[in-house]
């Protein structure tokens, strides 16, 4: 494998291997799921450092109010409503050509998340909700992928390495039973400084696990509040739960569904529901015909990857798998029923 030593220069002096370091990295294949302003900022660190593969999974497109800490986008993308997916890769590929950069337009979902993370040697956190990321635990268990745990909210943030087999899990250090919805980014806001903090630290794990160094790794799970310039380590290898579904008995309780909502969702302080009819998948929805026929209904709006139409007082967004979110309400019922009229059953 061949090393380019001057874009990677500044950083093969830092490995302790060299360009033998490097070379392991570019080898290495990443998923990223949640594209927005940890995921952002992750993509940047590790497509600029070369890493082989990088995959990006996400299933929201770019709104103006992304642009305050979402680091890849820009007003274009809010006026295309380009995919954050999409729009992310447009813009690393413009940094670094030599990395392989996958953009995946879809919710992650029981469903599809082993095909998306699979051959990954690392899964990154770069969500904005609890259920994918014990998602992401099961499935990180089940293949053997460590992943790395991140949260942001107001100015506190959060991170943790987690690897099967050699620490406690996600399940086991948040309970599906205590963990409750408590402050979002949407009720109490978000710091972008908090964001590109924490999502240092995530990345400089991550590099440490690539280039296989793992005696550095952190052993705790990282606090940082950075308004109020407060950072504490709490160690977590005594959290094990001998009798957690997810890594003690492999039963993975949210890979199989047990818990899963995978028709409809709420999009945290979006006033929206997403409609996830998995039957459609395989069939996909000829976009350009609905076109003509939702332009009787209201303004519509179409590029290379979805269909928009302003119906009354909802916005409904379609893709071609036959997802959509429905903006105007947090009803499922009538989120349903909307998606019924529009789209068929």
């Amino acid at each position: 494998m061949t090393v380019n030593l001057n874009k990677y220069s500044r950083q093969i002096l830092f490995w302790p291997d060299g360009q033998e370091s490097q070379k392991r990295l570019q080898s290495k294949t990443v998923t990223i799921i949640g594209v927005g302003a940890l995921g952002t900022a992750l993509a940047n660190h590790l497509v600029r450092a070369g890493v082989g593969e990088v995959r990006l999974a996400d299933r929201d497109y770019v709104e103006e109010s992304n642009l305050q800490r979402q680091m890849l986008f820009d007003e274009m993308d809010v006026k295309n409503k380009t995919p954050k997916a999409i729009a992310a890769k447009e813009k690393l590929s413009l940094i670094n050509s030599e990395v392989n950069i996958q953009a995946i337009i879809d919710d992650v979902n029981n469903l599809n998340i082993e095909s998306i993370v699979n051959g990954s040697h690392l899964i990154l956190d770069g969500t904005d909700n609890m259920e994918t990321r014990y998602l992401i635990n099961d499935v990180s268990i089940k293949q053997n992928i460590p992943w790395i745990y991140a949260g942001v909210v107001h100015s506190r943030a959060m991170t943790a390495t987690i690897i099967p087999g050699l620490t406690p899990c996600f399940n086991c250090l948040f309970p599906k039973s205590q963990a409750g919805h408590g402050e979002t980014c949407d009720t109490v806001g978000v710091l972008s400084t908090a964001v590109q903090i924490v999502a240092s630290y995530q990345a400089t794990e991550a590099f440490k696990l690539l280039i296989e160094e793992n005696k550095y790794l952190r052993e705790e799970m990282l606090q940082l509040d950075v308004w109020k310039n407060d950072v504490e380590n709490f160690p977590f290898q005594y959290s094990l739960n001998q009798d957690c579904p997810s890594c003690q008995q492999k039963q993975y309780p949210y890979l199989n569904d047990y818990y899963s909502t995978n028709l409809h969702s709420s999009l945290c302080g979006r006033n929206a529901i997403q409609i996830n009819p998995q039957e459609k998948e395989n069939n996909p929805i000829d976009l350009d015909s609905l076109k003509e026929r939702w332009s009787r209904l209201g303004t519509v709006e179409r590029n290379s990857f979805l269909l928009r139409l302003h119906y009354n007082d909802y916005e409904i967004t379609l893709f071609t798998n036959g997802r959509a979110i429905i903006k105007g309400t947090t009803n499922v019922e009538t989120a349903r029923k909307i998606y019924s009229m529009l789209v068929g059953n």
